[in-house]
């Protein structure tokens, strides 16, 4: 039995691309290793997102194909996203790679690791003019790698948004929603697997059934995923801001199921750089469009991203940017410096900003925002929340961890739990009662009642 070595880079939507091909290959008879170096082939899947990511992603590659070189591995593939930004620059630079498949050939893995196929018979759709069709559905072969509880569910693929800071268009190709009962299906079998929790993700969740010519089929989806009996929790990440309707707040509100969470990357606040990342709006507009979420979601935790450097941000784009991230109080924030990343329309936009006024925005910005996320969590203590149970911490075998529905899997904080009541053992994905004792920046610590 031949083993596969998988080394999974970027996102969420990456990863299942990834849990995608490890089961296509387990299905046919292959053996997947955690360990490269006792694989006979090592698929390395790739960011291209930015420059920091292309840089792991091109380190990753020449370790695999230095395995190669020693003999430890007889075959190397590289999928993802970088390949379908750079597929003929690294073909010419990395002979010693045996096949590149992109995001739309994520279904040819079993070629691509084949020793005996000449990769260059492989299907190239060529992303960039929006032909690609592929999607996963609720009959795919799937080994899924998050914790048991957590599962990750692809509910569209592509973007047709302008953002001129992203290339993910000529990655990923134009927005494509999958079919809502294969999304349901799936929900289900996952369920009975004993996945708890389980987290909606796209390049825009929030347009999701737009392409079927439907109006909110997103509230309709998260409605019906609550029905489901085996789950515990519904998550929703990657809304866009301007997509956020009433009936998709109802529906978060309403369905016990929903955790009370808004994954809604802004960017920015500025008017002045919201116009030239052409994502539009301004501070007043977000700022009533927050306020409407909390009014519509009593309680809810809203998460948010935004970009400093950003060609043309000036200081005063950025003070308003620091505003308005003390006035409105977000639970959870990432804050990105700029990449310059070519064929996107922030490329050719002059005015750049030197790196370093950008990290020392950055480290400003969050530090700001580390100020707020303490004074919110310090307000929980003596509160009792539901949490999901995870096991031991990450940090010491002496503490358990667990996640409020205001906290994603390895992207937010984390409770720590460090009493449990004698005779209580809890169950992984298990949903128990903590009273808050304590609060850190970013985790939590607290006790099983």
């Amino acid at each position: 039995m031949k083993k596969v070595g998988f080394v999974s880079l970027g996102c969420p939507k990456n990863l299942v691309d990834s849990e995608v091909m490890m089961g296509t290959l387990a299905e046919a008879g292959y053996e997947i290793t955690n360990n490269a170096e006792d694989a006979d082939t090592v698929v390395v899947n790739t960011c291209g997102f930015i420059e920091s990511a292309k840089q792991e992603s091109i380190d990753a590659i020449l370790e695999a194909t230095n395995l190669k070189s020693k003999g430890k591995a007889k075959r190397v593939v590289v999928a993802g996203c970088l390949v379908e930004r750079y597929r003929d620059d690294l073909m010419k630079e990395l002979p010693e790679v045996d096949a590149f498949i992109g995001t739309s050939q994520v279904g040819e893995i079993l070629k691509a690791a084949d020793d005996e196929f000449d990769a260059k018979q492989l299907t190239i759709t060529p992303i960039g003019n929006k032909s690609a069709t592929y999607l996963y559905d609720e009959y795919t072969p799937r080994m899924r790698a998050t914790n048991s509880h957590t599962a990750f569910i692809k509910i569209a693929e592509g973007c047709d948004r302008p953002c001129a800071f992203c290339s993910i268009p000529s990655m990923r190709g134009s927005f494509r929603s999958r079919r809502f009962g294969s999304i349901i299906e799936e929900a289900r079998m996952l369920g009975q697997q004993g996945v708890k929790e389980v987290v909606l993700i796209a390049q825009d969740s929030s347009r999701y059934g737009e392409d079927f010519g439907e109006v909110d089929l997103l509230a309709q989806l998260i409605r019906a995923l609550g029905e489901i009996d085996d789950l515990e929790w519904v998550r929703v990440m990657y809304a866009y801001p301007t997509h956020i309707s009433d009936a998709f707040l109802a529906a978060v509100a309403d369905t016990p199921k929903a955790v009370k969470y808004l994954d809604m990357p802004l960017q920015h606040a500025s008017r002045n750089v919201l116009k030239l990342m052409k994502r539009g709006g301004n501070r007043e507009s977000l700022e009533r469009l927050i306020a409407r979420v909390r009014e519509k979601v009593p309680g809810i935790a809203i998460r948010t991203t935004f970009i400093t450097g950003f060609p043309g941000e000036t200081d005063a784009d950025f003070e308003e940017l620091m505003a308005f991230v003390r006035n409105c109080r977000f639970d959870n924030v990432g804050v990105f410096t700029y990449s310059d990343e070519e064929g996107t329309a922030a490329f050719d936009l002059p005015d750049k900003v030197d790196p370093k006024v950008a990290k020392k925005r950055r480290d400003q910005l969050m530090k700001e925002q580390a100020k707020v996320s303490k004074q919110l969590n310090k307000s929980k203590i003596g509160n009792t929340y539901k949490v999901i149970f995870e096991g031991l911490s990450q940090e010491s075998d002496l503490l358990f961890q667990g996640r409020l529905e205001g906290q994603t899997q390895e992207i937010d904080g984390y409770i720590l739990i460090n009493d449990i009541p004698e005779g209580l053992e809890p169950q992984i994905g298990g949903i128990y009662k903590v009273r808050i004792t304590e609060a850190h920046a970013y985790d939590l610590v607290g006790e099983i009642i």
